[in-house]
């Protein structure tokens, strides 16, 4: 009887530690483990400018005999720098001035005629727009979007030019 009770007994408490080993695994798998970290993003934004010109003339065909000058023209400049970016746009004396830092004496060409020009930073044409060490350049900062710019022109006289169609051309630089 004794071996019976005790057989009962340890049946009753293998039934019991197999329920608290099943209930523990239960509860275990019905948790699961969490563990975090981290990681880093990152992009960089490059400075940059674009800079792009037109065609400047001074008003077509023009009779130095009906306007014998000034003749003043301008044109526009578009400029884009990415936001906040500093920038400077300088104008080189042009392809036929004979001393390149000259910038009193900008010329456009037809054949071996010479018409003198002026290219100005203000619409009262007293600052000429040069490459930074002669004379000025124009300064600003970038927004992100499209700056005009206006070049402006003069011939200062058109008293015994030869005819014929003139021409020259300036390279313009932005530094930023």
């Amino acid at each position: 009887m004794l071996s019976r009770q005790l057989s009962s007994v340890l049946s009753r408490t293998l039934a019991i530690a197999a329920a608290i080993v099943g209930s523990v695994a239960a509860s275990h798998a019905a948790t699961p483990t969490t563990s975090s970290g981290t990681f880093q993003v990152g992009a960089t934004i490059l400075v940059a400018c674009n800079v792009t010109g037109s065609t400047l003339t001074f008003g077509g065909s023009i009779d130095p005999l009906q306007t014998p000058g000034p003749v003043d023209a301008s044109t526009a400049l578009n400029v884009t720098c990415t936001k906040t970016t500093p920038y400077s746009v300088a104008l080189s004396a042009g392809a036929n001035a004979g001393n390149a830092s000259a910038f009193g004496s900008r010329v456009m060409k037809s054949g071996n005629n010479n018409l003198p020009y002026q290219l100005y930073l203000d619409a009262g044409r007293t600052q000429v727009w040069g490459d930074g060490n002669s004379s000025g350049v124009y300064s600003g900062t970038g927004t992100g979007s499209q700056q005009q710019l206006t070049v402006y022109g003069r011939l200062p006289s058109l008293n015994g030019i030869v005819p014929g169609n003139y021409a020259d051309t300036v390279t313009l630089t932005i530094t930023y």
